[in-house]
């Protein structure tokens, strides 16, 4: 429970620093940027698996850029659903989309299911115990 709050408010501080570095996505308060974060979750864990199969042969001859492509399309919609967070345009959505994939990423690397925040060497770390003439 307290990961799912962690993540919910990196999304938002996510779209706060869009709005922020972006002239064409503006958040009129920290609320609507919540609610924008909240519906984008919604989104991403409803439609976007189901856009992601539908365009997979784009996706496929783009290398994986046409993603960025339907995380700007659904940017859009939350831009629709949420009064308060405006997204004027196609380019902003697309840059907006980038931030917030970036940012997006850098949480799963350092915070774990469970909200702890991880490095990576206790991650990928290996506990070897040796045994006679063998590590196990």
């Amino acid at each position: 429970m307290i990961g799912l709050l962690i993540r919910w408010l990196v999304l938002t501080a996510a779209i706060l620093a869009a709005s922020y570095l972006l002239e064409g996505i503006a958040v009129t308060s920290f609320w609507s940027a919540l609610a924008a974060a909240a519906i984008l979750g919604v989104l991403n864990v409803i439609l976007r698996p189901i856009i992601l199969i539908l365009t997979l042969p784009v996706n496929i001859l783009t290398l994986g850029l046409f993603t960025f492509v339907i995380n700007a399309a659904l940017l859009m919609m939350v831009s629709g659903l949420i009064p308060g967070f405006d997204v004027r345009g196609f380019w902003p959505a697309l840059w907006g989309s980038i931030i917030i994939s970036i940012v997006s990423w850098l949480l799963t690397v350092f915070i774990s299911d469970r909200g702890k925040v991880v490095s990576i060497r206790e991650e990928k770390a290996i506990d070897l115990k040796k045994r006679g003439d063998r590590w196990e």
